[in-house]
C-alpha cells in the first residue's frame, strides 16, 4: 500500500513563550514491511533532519528556540510503501537486547488487577500467538475507547481501572500484562490508516511482544488485531514517554492548546527496490 502522511501539529500559546525545547522523534526508518519513499519535518517552515539516534534507535532531533514566540507549527509530510507482515517485525539488528524491554516503567507499572488479566489469558496451553491475542480480547473487553477520559501520563493500572481510553492505554496494559507472563514488550508510535480515502489516518500506538521463534510481533489491542499494512511505525521505547512524537519544555507562555489534523492519501503500490 502507498500511504501518503500529511500530519500537522500547531501549538498557541495565551502569552509570548521566550524559550520553547522539543525533542522529535518524527522520522519512520525502512524495515521488512514498511519502504519510507520520502519523508520531511519542518518546523515553522524550517526542515528538520534527525541528528542523532535515541538509545532505542530512533531517528531524533532536538529544536530549540530561543526568541518569543506564540506558536509553533510542526509539519511531517512523507510517502511509504507498506506490506502486510502480519505484524511479524522480526529480528532487528538493535543495540538493546530483548530482556530490557522486560522492565516495568512507572507508566506501564502492573498491579493486581494487570496480573489477573494476563493469568487469565493462559487459560489453555495453544501456543504464543493465541495467548497473546487473547491478552489482546481481554485488554480491549477491559477498556473501552473513550477518547479524554485519560492523558499522556495516565499509569496502565488507572486505565484498567477507569475501564476507559485510548490506543494509548490500551497498548500500556497490554505491555504491562506482556511483561508478567515473561514476554519482553514495547510501545510504538505510528499511525494508522483505516481505511482507504482521504481524512483517514489517525496518529495511533500499540505494542510489540518478543517471542522467541519469531522475534518481534505487533499487537494492536485498541483494534484486536496484528499491525498490517494499514500501518506505520515510527518510533519504540519502553513506554509513551520513550517514543513520544514530540516532547517539549518552554519558558512563560501561559496555558498552551494544540490543533491537529492527519491526513492520508492512498495510492497505487510501487515496486519496491
Amino acid at each position: 500500500m502507498h500511504l501518503k502522511i500529511v500530519h500537522s501539529t500547531r501549538y498557541r500559546y495565551d502569552e509570548a513563550a521566550n524559550r520553547v525545547v522539543q525533542a522529535l522523534r518524527l522520522w519512520p526508518t525502512s524495515m521488512p514491511g514498511q519502504l519510507v519513499r520520502s519523508w520531511r519535518v519542518s518546523i515553522d517552515g524550517h526542515y528538520l533532519q534527525p541528528t542523532c539516534r535515541d538509545g532505542y534507535g530512533n531517528p531524533a532531533a532536538t529544536h530549540t528556540t530561543d526568541r518569543p514566540l506564540e506558536s509553533v507549527h510542526v509539519l511531517v509530510e512523507g510517502e511509504v510503501e507498506t506490506l502486510d507482515q502480519h505484524g511479524v517485525v522480526g529480528y532487528l539488528n538493535e543495540v538493546l537486547p530483548p530482556a530490557f524491554f522486560l522492565g516495568a516503567t512507572p507508566l506501564t507499572e502492573p498491579d493486581g488487577p494487570i496480573q489477573a488479566l494476563a493469568e487469565g489469558a493462559q487459560a489453555r496451553d495453544d501456543g504464543d500467538i493465541a495467548r497473546l491475542h487473547r491478552l489482546c480480547d481481554r485488554v480491549r473487553d477491559a477498556i473501552d475507547y473513550l477518547p479524554e477520559q485519560t492523558h499522556a501520563q495516565t499509569r496502565a493500572a488507572q486505565a484498567l481501572a477507569a475501564g476507559a481510553g485510548v490506543c494509548q492505554d490500551h497498548a500500556h496494559v497490554l505491555i504491562a500484562a506482556a511483561r508478567t507472563l515473561g514476554y519482553p514488550a514495547r510501545y510504538v508510535s505510528g499511525y494508522l490508516c483505516a481505511e482507504q480515502g482521504p481524512n483517514a489516518a489517525a496518529s495511533h500506538a500499540w505494542a510489540e511482544v518478543f517471542i522467541s521463534d519469531l522475534g518481534w510481533v505487533g499487537f494492536d489491542a485498541a483494534n484486536r488485531i496484528c499491525p498490517n499494512e494499514h500501518y506505520l511505525r515510527i518510533a519504540i521505547g519502553r513506554d509513551y514517554n520513550d517514543a513520544a512524537p514530540v516532547r517539549g519544555v518552554r519558558r512563560g507562555g501561559g496555558a498552551e492548546s494544540m490543533e491537529v489534523s492527519v491526513n492520508v492519501s492512498v495510492g497505487q503500490r510501487q515496486q519496491q527496490g
